[in-house]
């Protein structure tokens, strides 16, 4: 049996009593390390689950997808990760390729920031589709998530952000070269995406959002310091909300006033966030 294992969030004890007892009996368990991250190392997760974890990053699942399934015919595999498992195509294409060997699948859900994120007080079936924001370069700008969030805000739906991480990645020359050299780790914070959206925008000029748009951005939801900050784009892009991961919420002019209550507890400057609400969104529910 293969089973997908949801960690939920932030550390090693938000694994499910469930998850917990399968990963304790498995024959070999593995933890995805590229969608996501946890807030405490392997290290920690194997002294709490008694057991070795093997690592599998991006390349042993993507090409080595055999090598993690072998023999689980016969006895148990767990894959572990972060959030909840079908929260990344990819395990998605890990569970086909199971299917096609004649491997029984189970699923062990957890808390995902999909569901977590209704912690900012915004309600959850106020949102419309989840887009994701990469790092840009200087000769990379991609920007189809622009066409997203118009079609949310179009009918006054919040817009869920996911931010990049880069997790054992090659630079373009090393990966030209066929060199097997890594770049440090790196996480898109708040700030950044604030700031790279407005960037669209000027460019787009399509007036989906700007520097007076109201947003939330979120860093480590679901652990003890986790941290919420609501304001405009342009207080946003120079907010410091620590170490990773973050998220940010686009608000729809759908927002209940219950809504705006709860996350104007932790705006950046509440007159700020009054001025704006009055202008631009009170009455355009």
């Amino acid at each position: 049996m293969l089973y997908l294992v949801g960690l939920g969030l932030a550390d090693e004890t938000d694994i499910t009593v469930k998850g917990l007892a399968i990963v304790k009996q498995a024959a070999r368990v593995y933890l995805e390390a590229y969608t996501s991250i946890l807030l405490v190392d392997k290290e920690r997760l194997e002294s709490y689950y008694g057991r070795p974890v093997v690592l599998a990053d991006r390349e042993m699942v993507e090409s080595a997808s055999d090598d993690i399934l072998a023999g689980a015919d016969k006895s148990d595999v767990a894959f572990l990760v972060v959030g909840d498992p079908f929260g990344a195509t990819t395990h998605t294409d890990l569970v086909l390729r199971a299917w096609e060997l004649g491997i029984p699948v189970r699923n062990i859900p957890n808390a995902s920031i999909m569901s977590a994120i209704g912690s900012t007080g915004l309600q959850l079936y106020n949102f419309g589709q989840t887009v994701s924001m990469v790092f840009f370069t200087e000769s990379w700008k991609p920007s189809s998530f622009y066409d997203r969030i118009k079609e949310n805000r179009d009918v006054g739906l919040h817009t869920l952000v996911l931010l990049d991480i880069k997790v054992k990645e090659q630079s373009l020359e090393n990966l030209a070269r066929g060199r097997k050299i890594y770049e440090p780790p790196r996480y898109m914070t708040v700030a950044q995406c604030a700031s790279q959206m407005l960037e669209i925008e000027d460019d787009r000029a399509g007036g989906v959002y700007g520097r007076d748009s109201l947003a939330v951005g979120v860093a480590r939801i679901g652990a003890e310091n986790q941290s919420m900050a609501a304001g405009s784009l342009q207080q946003l892009a120079k907010v410091d909300m620590g170490s990773p991961l973050h998220s940010l919420v686009l608000l729809g002019r759908r927002t209940h006033d219950m809504e705006r209550d709860f996350i104007r507890e932790f705006a950046i400057a509440v007159d700020v966030f009054d001025q704006i609400w009055k202008r631009d969104y009170e009455g355009k529910q």
